[in-house]
């Protein structure tokens, strides 16, 4: 059962585009089986799946299971470094558009920021307080 929705950035400079393939290859290079995230978020506002939702993320240490994991392509300034919520308008409208629609597939599952979970700046914006309402 999913109660969890975890909102995640890249942590990858703004403006830089990346796909669910580089991510995947990226976590591969970890030693994951596949891509952690069930959906990525491009800086174009495409939604691109990763892992099937069928399948037990891995996205959040203690948290994978019962949880779909989301990641926009950003969160870090163009010096590569510093936490930002680089999400362009795209981004934002996408995201929302994705969050209802999960919302409506799984009523009871909350919408957090993967930084409720550990200690990082990961998404790089509040997602718990911006999305509350949904």
């Amino acid at each position: 059962m999913i109660n969890l929705i975890i909102i995640h950035c890249s942590a990858t400079p703004a403006g830089r585009a990346f796909t669910a393939a580089d991510i995947d290859r990226w976590h591969r290079q970890r030693g994951f089986s596949c891509i952690g995230y069930h959906y990525i978020v491009r800086l174009d506002g495409t939604v691109e799946c990763g892992r099937p939702e069928s399948q037990t993320g891995a996205h959040c240490h203690g948290h994978n299971t019962g949880s779909i994991g989301i990641c926009y392509i950003g969160g870090l300034d163009t010096d590569g470094r510093t936490p930002m919520d680089t999400r362009t308008p795209a981004q934002r409208q996408a995201l929302l558009t994705l969050l209802r629609h999960l919302r409506r597939r799984y009523p009871s599952a909350a919408i957090r920021s993967h930084s409720d979970f550990a200690a990082k700046a990961c998404p790089c914006f509040d997602a718990t307080r911006e999305y509350a309402s949904l």
